[in-house]
């Protein structure tokens, strides 16, 4: 299983990803997400930074093969051992990923910059 960040979740849909980021999405289709990444999906769209708000039929289609990790005790507890600082969506997306033990796929250079957190690539 894999959790991907929102911009790797959202540039797979037109497969804009890197060969190496597509390579280990292809090698382990069993992807995840953090619940907050469906907030800052439609936040992104409200504020017209991307095309496509959730109602967007491919966003459908990809949301309903992905596991959606909800906000719990444990995820917040993760957030004492980040050792980076970022916006509070990027600190719960890499939480997420110390809580249930997942690699993560993301391009975010300051959550790459953490000793802690697992990653795919």
């Amino acid at each position: 299983m894999l959790i991907l960040d929102t911009h790797i979740l959202l540039q797979s849909i037109p497969k804009r990803l890197t060969r190496v980021e597509a390579a280990t999405l292809e090698a382990d289709e069993d992807w995840a997400i953090s619940a907050i990444v469906l907030w800052e999906i439609e936040m992104l769209y409200q504020r017209r930074r991307i095309p496509h708000g959730l109602d967007h039929p491919a966003l459908v289609a990809l949301l309903d093969r992905v596991h959606i990790f909800p906000l719990t005790y444990d995820v917040c507890l993760s957030l004492r051992r980040l050792d980076f600082r970022s916006d509070p969506a990027d600190e719960i997306i890499a939480a997420t990923s110390l809580a249930y033990d997942v690699p993560l796929v993301t391009r975010d250079a300051r959550i790459r910059a953490s000793r802690l957190v697992r990653f795919a690539v």
